[in-house]
């Protein structure tokens, strides 16, 4: 992990911290922001170091999938299940469990989550046995977990319990010091990766771009966007062109946004008292929406960014006010 300026140095501090207690902790922080890197900072850094790391991303699997990974099945639990399957907290039995995307877990799983958290108890999928382990949990999310529990989407007691201390990770925008450091060392690492002798550096304008740029991927994308310019940068001479969208292209196709629709229109002037507030609030959206997507040149990431939002939520924002067309449309310059 690298960085020197004082947001990401607070947040090591605080990590190193809260490695020696043997609590439950989140770690809340948008895509990109490298989450996963400091769920293993706590982890090596705990009393626990020397046990298994053990990790998984909720996100990928169904409700049942999820189920039988975290807490295993007995053979002929269900079709399929030939044989017994150890889960995720058995593997983790005396070090930490890193729940990725944990704010996409459902209700039921969260139940027996809660259980296995405050007892250290669960049974397998289709046993029963009670098995008592001794893990550590480190949950991770880029969503606002007391929201999800005042929408009912998350338990209030197993929120309880995760958030003995919350790691809030600064996204990349707000570390801009960091940003060449991170990119010289993505860069020497791709060019090592690609056979090259020397890194030659980048170009004052490519430095200033690298700064300038939102980077509403965070780190992930700042380090995809590097490799991609070495690779495709002049061996031995500096970068001197950064490129953030690997689409790019003068014959890219039409996509989803048409700028021209209807739904993307500017408002009219808002209506005067009395007036339903919904639909002056939809009208605003709209309207900022459609300023943002202009400004960002029709890329939804960095039109995220502009609005202060994540591209998922701004994916949905579109959708609400029917401003993304069926995929397969071919009319009209649209977002990225």
């Amino acid at each position: 992990m690298l960085g020197e300026s004082p947001a990401f140095l607070d947040l090591l501090e605080h990590a190193s911290r809260v490695a020696a207690v043997n609590k439950p902790v989140l770690v809340i922080g948008e895509r990109g922001t490298g989450k996963e890197l400091i769920a293993a900072r706590l982890h090596y850094l705990s009393p626990r170091w020397e046990a298994p790391l053990v990790k998984l991303n909720c996100a990928t699997l169904t409700e049942a999938l999820l189920e039988t990974e975290l807490f295993g099945h007995e053979a002929g639990a269900f079709t399929g299940a030939t044989r017994r399957h150890i889960g995720r907290f058995e593997q983790a039995h005396g070090g930490t469990l890193f729940l990725d995307e944990l704010a996409t877990v459902s209700m039921r799983v969260q139940e027996k989550i809660l259980r296995a958290v405050e007892y250290g108890q669960f049974e397998r999928v289709g046993g029963s046995e009670t098995l008592t382990v001794d893990v550590r949990i480190v949950g991770a999310t880029n969503g606002d977990m007391p929201a999800a529990v005042r929408a009912g989407q998350f338990r209030a007691d197993l929120l309880d319990r995760l958030a003995f201390d919350v790691l809030t990770v600064p996204p990349l925008r707000a570390r801009t010091g960091d940003i060449m450091q991170l990119a010289e060392h993505f860069a020497l690492d791709i060019s090592r990766e690609l056979g090259r002798e020397l890194f030659a550096g980048f170009t004052e304008a490519a430095s200033a771009a690298l700064i300038r740029y939102p980077w509403p991927g965070n780190v992930r994308e700042l380090k995809n966007a590097v490799e991609r310019s070495v690779h495709r940068s002049v061996v031995d001479e500096p970068v001197d062109a950064i490129v953030f969208d690997p689409f790019a292209s003068a014959y890219r196709p039409p996509v989803e946004v048409e700028p021209g629709d209807p739904a993307v229109a500017p408002p009219e002037r808002p209506a005067p008292l009395p007036c339903d507030l919904k639909s002056e609030t939809a009208r605003l959206e709209v309207d900022l929406l459609r300023r943002a997507l202009a400004q960002a040149r029709y890329s939804q990431a960095e039109a995220a960014s502009l609005l202060g939002l994540s591209y998922h939520q701004m994916r949905a924002l579109l959708r609400k006010h029917g401003m993304v067309k069926p995929r397969g449309s071919q009319t009209g310059p649209t977002a990225a």
